[in-house]
């Protein structure tokens, strides 16, 4: 057995046993985390002869303490460690960040310090062993439909497919301003990664520390995130933290970059939770209103299409999953499509298939585009090459997952590298002119050309618990159109 598996199915086994007090994955992944830190910072603090030696956490904050505690004492001293580290800089104050201790039981939390972590060496060469682990144990978080956490988990198969195109390098500075825990800034790292043995110390320290950015809004999120980047040898335990937290919206951070990858969140409107006299939290809808936005609204999606267009580099490359309302809804929807189509290089188009993702009745796409410098009167964007991915495909989350093979055809079709004059069509893969494009209503990108085979050869039918399942999606879709619909009326009638 691999040691990543060991660990995954002893670190799994002892979930099982929590789960009956009432902890979930998420938030004993969470515990995880912040003991872990711990032992990591321990390790380093205890390396033999001192080479590489370092104190990263304050010695009355140590490991040792919670080692050297018992019963109800041991309850104490987390709390307080938890608190003490919440209040520290850089990436320690990220990780720690509003923690809590949710073990309520002394001896499982014993158990847990004593027996599984401590008899783990984490912070040794093999990060990724260890790395492999946290990612398994996040991913069956974001499985486990009670924790929620489906919504911050883009499948790893559809990453590893868009990032192998967009194809970073060490030269790149590459951001995700919705990461989650951190999926693209992992496989984007991996990959520019594998050229390692040919870089300059300065590149490899580039690649270690400045290479990736995240912002997330949710603290839980962004301490998984954190944690996942540290786990995989990606920033260091001392240093500034690579995962802000922070709503990405709000303002324009001035900096850009070269790459971005995002999968921004799947909630339609942006809000803004204020917690009011009676102590009651009310969650507000927020029209994004800044100087760098060609359109105000309070659709969460067109806003981050927005950010995205603002903080990408001049000549750098963007892949979005977005939803499909983006590709076709009037009024902002309409005036972002058009400066993205002039102003952009918007060149490729992947139509997702349903059943992909955790977060249910979402039907997505990816967006592949270029920033270029504004030439008047001529737009970038000549021909956006779509491909069809979601016609007659099916997947479910358990039975049939998404593969990473299953994006072999897509991949091969845009000719990563290579001139895009160089691609030609195929029944799933057809380009459209940016005349054709704008001809359109609305500029509408929701475009289809494949017939449905199942709408005609009823022996061809998937199976019974794939069309249940895109039934569920198609309803759960249509619900949240019709929920837009009603708010709108309902801000109309309240003015």
């Amino acid at each position: 057995m691999s040691d990543a598996r060991r660990l995954v199915d002893k670190l799994w086994a002892y979930c099982d046993v929590l789960r009956d007090d009432g902890v979930g994955v998420l938030e004993y992944t969470e515990q995880l985390t912040y003991l872990l830190f711990l032992k990591m910072a321990d390790e380093r603090a205890r390396r033999p002869g001192g080479f590489g030696r370092e104190e990263i956490v304050p010695e009355k904050y140590s490991w040792q303490r919670l080692l050297d505690a018992t019963g109800i004492d041991l309850e104490v001293v987390y709390t307080q460690i938890l608190l003490g580290l919440a209040r520290e800089p850089g990436v320690i104050g990220t990780i720690f960040r509003k923690a809590q201790n949710r073990i309520q039981d002394p001896a499982k939390l014993r158990r847990l310090i004593v027996d599984l972590i401590d008899k783990e060496k984490w912070s040794e060469s093999g990060t990724d062993i260890k790395g492999d682990a946290y990612e398994e144990l996040l991913s069956k978080g974001a499985s486990d439909k009670g924790s929620g956490a489906g919504q911050y988990f883009t499948p790893r198969a559809l990453i590893h497919g868009i990032v192998d195109v967009v194809r970073p390098t060490v030269d790149d500075t590459v951001v995700d301003p919705a990461c989650g825990t951190g999926g693209f800034l992992l496989v984007a790292h991996e990959y520019a990664a594998s050229t390692a043995s040919s870089m300059t110390p300065t590149e490899r320290q580039h690649l270690r520390d400045d290479f990736v950015t995240g912002v997330e809004l949710v603290d839980g999120t962004a301490r998984l995130a954190a944690m996942n980047l540290l786990l995989h040898g990606i920033g260091t335990s001392s240093g500034e933290s690579l995962i802000e937290v922070k709503d990405s919206l709000i303002a324009d951070p001035g900096e850009r970059w070269s790459v971005v990858l995002s999968n921004p969140p799947f909630g339609r409107k942006s809000s803004l939770t204020m917690v009011g006299a009676d102590g009651r939290e009310v969650r507000e809808d927020l029209e994004i209103e800044r100087q760098d936005f060609v359109s105000t609204t309070s659709n969460k999606q067109l806003n981050f299409v927005q950010h995205i267009m603002t903080i990408l580099d001049t000549n750098g490359r963007a892949a979005v999953v977005l939803p499909d309302n983006v590709l076709f809804e009037g009024g902002a929807g309409e005036v972002i499509r058009r400066k993205l189509l002039t102003d952009f290089d918007l060149h490729t188009m992947v139509r997702l298939p349903t059943g992909i993702f955790y977060a249910q009745g979402v039907k997505a796409n990816v967006l592949f585009f270029d920033k270029k410098v504004a030439r008047p009167g001529q737009p970038w964007t000549e021909k956006l090459w779509v491909y069809d991915l979601r016609t007659n495909k099916h997947f479910t989350l358990k039975q049939n997952p998404l593969r990473r093979a299953d994006l072999d055809d897509f991949v091969q079709a845009y000719k990563p590298g290579m001139p895009r004059s160089e691609r030609t069509e195929s029944e799933r893969w057809k380009p459209f002119t940016h005349d054709e494009i704008i001809a359109r209503d609305k500029a509408n990108l929701d475009i289809t050309w494949l017939k449905d085979d199942s709408l005609e050869d009823l022996d061809n039918l998937p199976s019974p618990d794939v069309i249940a399942r895109e039934i569920v999606e198609d309803l759960t879709a249509a619900l949240a159109e019709f929920e837009t619909v009603a708010a709108a009326l309902e801000a109309q009638l309240a003015e």
